[in-house]
């Protein structure tokens, strides 16, 4: 019984032992349930976190979009260094606020510095006017070799390229010398027609033949405008580049498919127009606005041509005769007028207006310097210019005038080459252009090498009378070139970067927007923000970084 009752008691001991295990192996069990379920609870809410960073992100990136269409919506209180590069206004914006830097909010609008191989980053907007409009070469009156010249420029352009480019754009289906029409492209797999006619995006040229992604947008694989470590490394990792220091935007940087400006006043208001037809409504338009002594000028202009034209594009009457030649017709039409009668019909301070126009504006620069053998109140009378080149206020009364006066009642004029921003090779194409020009207008940067904009260069660049005061160009070939070129367009691209101070997400934006109209329209948008953050924190602080 003994015996018994010891085995009872050893198995009622295991018993026990087996229990504890038991025990032990359910709490750990719902130990690591718990620890699990924590773990996941954490990691739904760090995902919940970070989509509302995302979401937040986008949102600051469509936030710094905005602005910038706000901005260009306001031309009377928006400078050309404003819009270049304004770190106050762009850079790392702070839109929300909170106690970690992980939820401090903020947008900034980046671009590169053209012309520049350092990669400095700006906080501005990029001019689509410093690329060639793609959609305006075929109705810009270039001819076949000024065509030519331009995509030729292009690095890495070819004439088979060229060639196929016109033939996508232009109307019919007859193929170029080395071009293609749609029977080359309806041989591909899978076939389609060429577009003949305008570009809806950039992107529709890697439908044309030869142009490949490389040639389009080059080695910037993020498309950040900034040489990053891959970037500059042979093959070693994607995308292939020449590791030669200098990143290679590709033609994204030479062309466009939207580029205009404004034909109004920076006030909203119609600009005077000098080659309007009726000069009885110019001179008095003129007159209101700049008094008599002006109106005068321009209209005597207008009626006799100046004495020596550097433009034959006006056919003035006067061709290229002397003052004292000028003056000598002017009195042999006088005698006819008097002996016809005709005389003194419509007349403005001294001027005969009834035998209307005889010359048309080809620039406004024909106005520097210019004199006219005019006829006023039957006399003959020299008319001087109240612009002259060597006058020290030129530069400040010029801007005045390019704002007021225009040769056209468009509202927007499309497909001229902002100086100011067009890289080297966008120079070189427009007709009339020579190297040493092109080298004199690309010295002039706007932004200096500590990343600050040039005020001084900014305010003297405002109008393209500068090629003119500081010796780039002379008069005539600032006149022939005058209607290729401006100071300034209406329709600008903008990357607009959403971030937090803390790090996290970072959202990419890319947007077109077009100011010829108020309010501006947003005209093209991509979100580029699969691509990579593209820059750093620091970069994003609100400092051109190097």
């Amino acid at each position: 019984m003994a015996f018994a009752r010891r085995i009872s008691k050893g198995l009622r001991s295991a018993r026990r032992g087996t229990a504890l295990i038991v025990v032990l192996i359910v709490v750990v069990m719902l130990s690591l349930g718990a620890y699990t379920f924590c773990e996941l609870m954490i990691a739904e809410a760090k995902a919940t976190t970070l989509f509302e960073q995302d979401a937040q992100a986008r949102m600051l990136a469509d936030s710094g979009i905005e602005l910038a269409a706000a901005v260009l919506g306001s031309p009377m209180d928006t400078s050309l260094a404003t819009l270049y590069h304004s770190p106050e206004l762009f850079g790392g914006i702070a839109l929300s606020g909170g106690e970690t830097p992980l939820n401090v909010g903020r947008f900034s609008i980046v671009a590169p510095v053209e012309n520049d191989g350092t990669g400095q980053i700006r906080f501005g907007t990029i001019d689509e006017s410093s690329k060639w409009n793609l959609n305006a070469l075929l109705s810009a009156g270039f001819s076949d070799e000024e065509l030519l010249t331009i995509l030729l420029s292009v690095p890495g352009m070819t004439d088979v390229i060229a060639d196929s480019i016109l033939d996508w754009i232009d109307s019919d289906e007859s193929p170029r010398e080395f071009g293609a029409e749609s029977s080359y492209y309806r041989a591909l797999t899978p076939p389609y027609d060429a577009k003949n006619g305008r570009l809806d995006s950039l992107d529709e040229l890697l439908l044309i033949q030869g142009v490949t992604p490389w040639l389009l947008y080059g080695e910037d694989a993020n498309r950040n405008g900034r040489l990053d470590p891959n970037e500059n490394d042979g093959d070693l990792s994607a995308p292939w580049d020449n590791s030669d220091g200098v990143l290679d935007l590709g033609w994204s940087a030479y062309f466009t498919v939207h580029s205009r400006e404004t034909n109004l006043r920076s006030d909203g208001l119609e600009r005077i127009n000098l080659n309007q037809a009726l000069l009885t409504e110019l001179y008095d338009t003129l007159e209101e606005e700049f008094g008599p002594d002006m109106a005068t000028f321009v209209v005597a202009f207008r009626l006799f041509g100046p004495v020596n034209p550097v433009s034959n594009g006006g056919a003035p009457t006067t061709g290229n005769q002397s003052a004292d030649e000028a003056l000598k017709k002017l009195a042999e039409d006088i005698a006819k007028g008097l002996f016809s009668g005709t005389a003194g019909d419509v007349t403005r301070n001294g001027l005969d207006l009834s035998g209307g126009s005889q010359v048309q504006f080809v620039s406004l620069y024909e106005l520097i310097d210019a004199e006219v053998a005019a006829v006023v109140d039957g006399k003959e009378t020299l008319l001087a210019s109240p612009w002259t080149s060597g006058s020290s206020d030129l530069a400040n009364n010029w801007p005045l005038v390019a704002d007021s006066l225009s040769l056209s009642d468009s509202s927007w004029l499309e497909g001229r080459i902002n100086i100011n921003q067009a890289r080297y090779e966008v120079l070189l194409g427009i007709p009339g252009m020579t190297s040493t020009i092109a080298d004199g207008i690309v010295s002039q940067r706007l932004i200096g090498s500590d990343g600050a904009a040039l005020a001084d260069r900014m305010t003297i660049q405002s109008t393209t009378a500068w090629l003119l005061s500081e010796g780039i160009m002379d008069q005539t070939e600032l006149v022939s070139m005058d209607k290729y070129i401006t100071a300034r367009g209406s329709v600008h691209r903008v990357q607009s970067v959403g971030h937090f101070d803390g790090g996290g997400p970072v959202a990419r934006v890319e947007a077109v927007i077009d100011a010829t109209e108020l309010p501006p329209r947003i005209i093209f948008r991509r979100d580029l923000s699969s691509l990579g953050p593209g820059f750093t924190s620091d970069q994003l602080a609100g400092v051109a970084a190097p």
